[in-house]
């Protein structure tokens, strides 16, 4: 009886295993970072109005930011989820809505960062913002 146990076991563990190690090669891993930005300086003129956004390419990490409304941002990573070992950068598409994995052809919405089609499964990666409209500096961090 013992025996029947584990040899029933032992498949469903192997298969346990082997399940995790393919989710997490689509996982990129996080960057800790702590940025500040005054969106009413010049060079971030785009973020001083809703659905405007800018590239913002540190030395830690690149993003993509996004103002939702005027008291709220979005800030993805720029990395393609899709085949995480491609190191390919996304693009924000002509129309301002979409962002574009030019090697998969994925697509995600730049709101949120949710998967519209392609082949990527996973959103991209999503990091916290708060903003102080007061001084109107944004921070972005993980």
């Amino acid at each position: 009886m013992r025996r029947f146990f584990f040899s029933a076991l032992l498949p469903l563990i192997l298969m346990g295993s082997f399940s995790c190690k393919d989710r997490r090669q689509n996982i990129l891993p996080e960057v800790n970072f702590n940025i500040y930005i005054n969106v009413n300086e010049p060079q971030f003129f785009d973020l001083q109005v809703p659905s405007g956004w800018i590239y913002f390419g540190g030395n830690t990490v690149d993003l993509i930011i996004y103002r939702n409304t005027t008291e709220e941002f979005t800030a993805l990573d720029a990395r393609s989820t899709y085949q995480i070992e491609d190191d390919c950068m996304v693009q924000v598409m002509d129309d301002n809505v979409l962002i574009e994995d030019p090697c998969s052809g994925s697509q995600w919405l730049i709101m949120d960062g949710s998967v519209v089609t392609g082949p990527a499964g996973a959103p991209l990666l999503n990091y916290e913002t708060s903003f102080n409209s007061t001084t109107g500096i944004l921070n972005v961090y993980n």
